[in-house]
C-alpha cells in the first residue's frame, strides 16, 4: 500500500475489507488507486463526494445456480455471475467468460476494468462482466447448446438493450452467443438485436467483431511505436495466447510488417523462426479445435513445441511482446527476461495479462507498455459499433467498420498520452489511462447525483 497516496489508503483498506479474498478484483483496485493520488490533489471533490469509494462498489452483483443435463443424461450443475459494475456512462457492457476458474472475484476484476476500458473509447457504454465456471473443452454441440440455454433463462431478466449487452470472453465465441441469443428471444418474444453482441453476421453482427481486439491492441501499439519513430516492419513478435485476440493480433502484426514467431497455449507454446503460418494455426484452433503442439507435428522443420512444465513464452527474445491470454500469465520473472533479451514495447491483449511486478520492471528499464484497458478496447468498441447498427437496422462494410476502429484506437492512444503528460507522467500509459477513464466515469457519476 506505500505507493498508494495517503488520501487514498482508508478506501484501499475498506475494499479490502469489503472484498477479501478477491485478489484479481484487488489487484485491478490498487492499480487504479496507485494513479489518482494526482487526481485528488487537483480535484478534491473526487474524495469529498466520495466519488472513488462509489466506482469501486458494483451497482449490482448476480449470482444463479446453472442446470443442464450432459449428452449422457445427467444433470450437472454450474455457477452463473453477471456483475453490472457501472452504468454512468450507458448501458452496462461486457463480455461472458466459460471457465473452470469464473468466480465472483475475477468477474468483479474483469467489470471494474471495462468500466474504465468502456469510457476510454468515448462511447455511450456502461462496466459489466459476467460467465460460469461451466468449462466448454471437450462438451459436444448440443451441450453447450442446453447450457446456454439454461443460463439465459435466469439471465435474460436482467439484459435488455437499453440496459445490459454482454459479448464474448474466454469460452464464448459466435456459437454461445448464438444459443444465447436464440433463448433470450425465445422467452421474451421480441428480436431484440442490441441485447448481445458478437453476433454471426446473418442474424445482426458486425463485420470486423471477431478481428476487433487483436487488430485494435495492434493499433495502439503502432501508434506507441511511432512515438519511438519506429513501427511493426521488421520487428520480431511474441504473442501469447491462440484464441481468437491472439490469432488476429498476429494476422494485423503480420499486415504491418511485424514476424510473429511465438505463440502458445495452456499445453506450451512454439516457436517458428520463419514465422507464425496464421492458415496453420487457423485451421488447428478454430476448426478442429487442436492444442498448439500440432501446429509443429503440420509445420515441420523450423519450428518447435516446448511444453509448460519446461519454460514460458516470455523465453523467446523479441522486440514486442503481446500478452493475449489470460490474466497475470507475464511475471515480474518473465518480464525480466524479455527485458534482458532486449524487448522494446509491450502491449497487452487480454485483461490484466501483466502482474504489478511485471509492469514495475518495464516501466523501470523504459519499456514502452500499453495496459488492457487502453490497449485492448478494440474489441467493446466495435461491439458498441455492433449497438450503433442493430439501432438503426444498418449493416456496415468490413473496410467502414475497420476506419472507425483504427481511429478509436488512435483516439485512445492520444487521449492516454495527453493525460500522462497533463498530470506529469510523460510516457506513462498506465497513469494515462487509469486517470483519463476515471474522470470520464466520475464525472458523469458526480452529474447524476448520489445514486
Amino acid at each position: 500500500m506505500n505507493s498508494i497516496d495517503e488520501k487514498l489508503r482508508p478506501i484501499l483498506a475498506e475494499v479490502h475489507r469489503r472484498n477479501a479474498g478477491e485478489d484479481e478484483f484487488l489487484q485491478a483496485v490498487h492499480e487504479v488507486l496507485e494513479s489518482l493520488g494526482r487526481v485528488v490533489a487537483k480535484h478534491p471533490h473526487y474524495l469529498e463526494k466520495a466519488l472513488i469509494e462509489r466506482i469501486c462498489e458494483p451497482e449490482r452483483q448476480i449470482i444463479f445456480r446453472i442446470p443442464w443435463v450432459d449428452d449422457k443424461g445427467q444433470v450437472q450443475i454450474n455457477r452463473g455471475f453477471r456483475v453490472q459494475f457501472n452504468s454512468a456512462l450507458g448501458p452496462y457492457k461486457g463480455g461472458m467468460r466459460f471457465h473452470p476458474s469464473v468466480n465472483v472475484g475475477i468477474i468483479k476484476f474483469l467489470g471494474f476494468e471495462q468500466t474504465f476500458k468502456n469510457a476510454l473509447t468515448g462511447l455511450p457504454i456502461g462496466g459489466g462482466k459476467g460467465g460460469s465456471d461451466f468449462d466448454p473443452k471437450g462438451r459436444s454441440d448440443g451441450e453447450i447448446m442446453r447450457f446456454c440455454q439454461s443460463l439465459m433463462t435466469e439471465l435474460h431478466r436482467h439484459l435488455g438493450e437499453q440496459t445490459d449487452v454482454p459479448a464474448g470472453d474466454i469460452g464464448v465465441s459466435g456459437r454461445e452467443i448464438g444459443y444465447m441469443f436464440g433463448q433470450y428471444k425465445r422467452l421474451n418474444n421480441r428480436f431484440e438485436a442490441g441485447v448481445l453482441t458478437g453476433k454471426a453476421l446473418a442474424f445482426g453482427g458486425s463485420r470486423a467483431r471477431t478481428e476487433a481486439t487483436g487488430y485494435g491492441n495492434t493499433y495502439f501499439v503502432r501508434a506507441m511505436l511511432q512515438t519511438m519513430g519506429t513501427d511493426f516492419d521488421g520487428k520480431k513478435v511474441v504473442v501469447s495466447g491462440s484464441g481468437n485476440v491472439a490469432i488476429y493480433t498476429i494476422e494485423k502484426v503480420q499486415a504491418f510488417g511485424g514476424k510473429v514467431i511465438a505463440c502458445s497455449d495452456s499445453s506450451g507454446y512454439v516457436v517458428d523462426e520463419n514465422g507464425i503460418d496464421l492458415d496453420l494455426l487457423k485451421e488447428i484452433k478454430e476448426v478442429r479445435r487442436e492444442r498448439i503442439g500440432e501446429y509443429v507435428k503440420r509445420r515441420g522443420e523450423g519450428a518447435h513445441f516446448i511444453p509448460t512444465s519446461k519454460g514460458e513464452i516470455w523465453d523467446v527474445p523479441c522486440d514486442v511482446a503481446m500478452p493475449s491470454a489470460t490474466q497475470n500469465e507475464l511475471s515480474g520473472k518473465g518480464a525480466a527476461t524479455l527485458i534482458r533479451n532486449g524487448v522494446i514495447a509491450v502491449g497487452e491483449g487480454a485483461n490484466m495479462p501483466s502482474t504489478p511486478e511485471a509492469i514495475k520492471a518495464f516501466q523501470e528499464a523504459g519499456v514502452k507498455f500499453a495496459p488492457g484497458k487502453a490497449a485492448n478496447a478494440g474489441g467493446v468498441a466495435t461491439s458498441a459499433l455492433e449497438m450503433q447498427q442493430n439501432a438503426s437496422r444498418d449493416s456496415w462494410s468490413f473496410e467502414q467498420t475497420e476506419e472507425r476502429l483504427a481511429k478509436i484506437m488512435r483516439d485512445i492512444h492520444d487521449t492516454c498520452a495527453t493525460t500522462a503528460d497533463e498530470y506529469g507522467a510523460p510516457g506513462d500509459y498506465v497513469l494515462g489511462a487509469n486517470i483519463a477513464g476515471f474522470v470520464r466515469v466520475a464525472e458523469a457519476m458526480d452529474m447524476q447525483g448520489v445514486i
